[in-house]
């Protein structure tokens, strides 16, 4: 884990303009557009949205567990491994960049009200190789801006290259 996390600010900052600056930059594409790699191997727009989505499904409810259980422990879920279980691949974009707003206001819903000392709420997750790690919320809604801002900007290369 980083040694300096995202203040708190940065965190909602982050998580709250994604699900519109994807839409901005998406905006007047078709969508076999939204679906097309640029490149062999690389990710299309619906793909980093597919994969989004599957990270907020995981470590967006990681975050809700902490603070609506006491300290619980649970058994870590890759998100690459959840997206396998869900049809997030196949959705056509518009629609699932909707549910991805709706699933991310939400979220904010919940993070932008909580009192500054349930931020440092914990966790024991097991990771893959059974070693126990304790996350916060901080440290979860870090994580999941820090990733997020990440594959915003994946989509920004995706949608120039199609552009061109």
């Amino acid at each position: 884990m980083r040694s300096r996390l995202l203040s708190i600010e940065q965190v909602l900052t982050i998580l709250s303009g994604s699900p519109q600056r994807i839409a901005t930059l998406t905006a007047g594409l078709a969508p076999a557009q939204l679906h097309t790699t640029p490149n062999p191997g690389e990710w299309s727009a619906n793909d980093v949205l597919a994969h989004l989505r599957a990270c907020n499904d995981v470590w967006g409810g990681n975050i809700v567990a902490i603070i609506t259980q006491d300290q619980p422990t649970y058994k870590g879920v890759n998100p690459r491994a959840w997206i396998k279980k869900t049809d997030y691949l196949e959705q056509e974009f518009q629609p699932s960049l909707h549910t991805f707003t709706k699933q991310r206001t939400a979220l904010l819903a919940v993070l932008e009200v909580l009192p500054l000392e349930s931020w440092s709420r914990t966790a024991t997750v097991i990771n893959m190789v059974g070693k126990y790690i304790e996350r916060t919320v901080l440290s979860y809604a870090d994580a999941l801006a820090r990733h997020e801002r990440t594959h915003v900007e994946q989509v920004e290369r995706i949608v120039n290259t199609l552009r061109m």
